[in-house]
């Protein structure tokens, strides 16, 4: 993934399932980056955003990676799932 490359979320998850959809999508060859602030990963706050965790992929990838992730049809606290 190059620094210029433009990224699209594709799931909002707490830590460790973010961690289960990047190597789900990197195995898939999709290069995945999680975002999310560090103070609601050291403290284990989940409020007001805190805690969250985006999974974000080159936009040229986003649909291929939602289509993989299932996001959109059954998938829980997915962007797209139940939004």
């Amino acid at each position: 993934m190059s620094e210029r490359e433009q990224l699209a979320t594709v799931y909002t998850a707490r830590y460790m399932e973010a961690q289960i959809i990047k190597g789900r999508l990197e195995s898939e060859g999709i290069p995945v980056l999680l975002s999310y602030e560090s103070a609601g990963l050291v403290y284990g706050i989940t409020i007001d955003g805190l805690g969250e965790v985006k999974v974000m992929v080159p936009k040229r990838l986003a649909e291929e990676a939602k289509e993989i992730l299932g996001v959109g049809e059954f998938a829980e606290g997915g962007e797209g799932g139940s939004n």
